[in-house]
């Protein structure tokens, strides 16, 4: 008579999933990335940071060097890695989990650990979403009409959540090419400015519009707030809190 194992069936009984039987990437979590990244709330923010001019005020160039390092970053570390593991292993993440932080731990984390969020990310969504919707119809950002908006709006996604997300499923291969497409057309519409984009002229509106709001965001750092930085025939002049403030030409 054998012995009862240890582990809970859900670790014990677990097979991996043969590969002949796993979906493409293009079908699985390409998608999923895809929905995540091209959330308007994960880059509104590109223009309308705290200071002037935003994250846009010492130029595209930095703005695009700065998404690569990023990007560069949740590639290897948060995508790479446990991707690696479950390509590998043919288990899902909290199986995977098991063999970093063992049975309890594994149940915690990632298990408990996604599931509470869960919870955060649909009330990050919930109120984004409200406040978008509140705007267009003209209501007050504490308004009751935006509140009315997130309970009803959290309710439906709760309920989709819970009762709807295998027809959402069937869909969700094809729901990220909406806002891909929108941002294509922005592309398309906006690429002949892109070579003319003048930071320091994007300063100086923001500046305008919000005089009250910090100086504009500076890739260079040095105490003496008076230094001209000569870049590829650009002066660019910086105030005594090292923001990027405007830019003369030197031939």
């Amino acid at each position: 008579m054998s012995n009862p194992s240890p582990l809970p069936s859900y670790i014990s009984e677990a097979t991996p999933n043969p590969l002949a039987n796993r979906a493409p990437w293009y079908k699985n979590t390409a998608p999923t990335y895809a929905g995540i990244f091209l959330w308007f709330v994960f880059w509104q923010d590109a223009v309308s940071a705290p200071n002037h001019g935003g994250l846009l005020s010492c130029g595209i160039g930095w703005a695009l060097l700065c998404l690569v390092i990023a990007a560069l970053v949740c590639h290897f570390l948060f995508y790479l890695v446990p991707g690696m593991l479950g390509m590998k292993t043919g288990l899902p993440l909290y199986l995977v989990g098991t063999s970093l932080f063992g049975a309890q731990g594994g149940f915690i984390l990632p298990g408990f650990l996604m599931g509470v969020l869960q919870f955060g990310w649909l009330g990050v969504n919930v109120y984004f979403s409200s406040m978008m919707l509140g705007e267009f119809f003209g209501l007050a950002a504490t308004g009751v009409g935006v509140k009315v908006i997130m309970v009803v709006w959290g309710v439906l996604a709760a309920f989709v959540g819970l009762k709807g997300i295998q027809y959402v499923a069937k869909v969700a291969t094809y729901l990220p090419l909406i806002p891909l497409t929108i941002l294509l057309l922005l592309l398309v519409k906006t690429a002949s400015g892109i070579g003319s984009f003048d930071p320091a002229a994007f300063v100086t509106m923001s500046d305008k519009a919000t005089p009250a709001a910090p100086a504009a965001l500076s890739n260079f750092r040095d105490p003496d707030s008076r230094r001209t930085l000569r870049i590829e025939g650009i002066e660019w002049k910086r105030d005594q809190v090292g923001g990027c403030r405007h830019r003369e030409n030197r031939g």
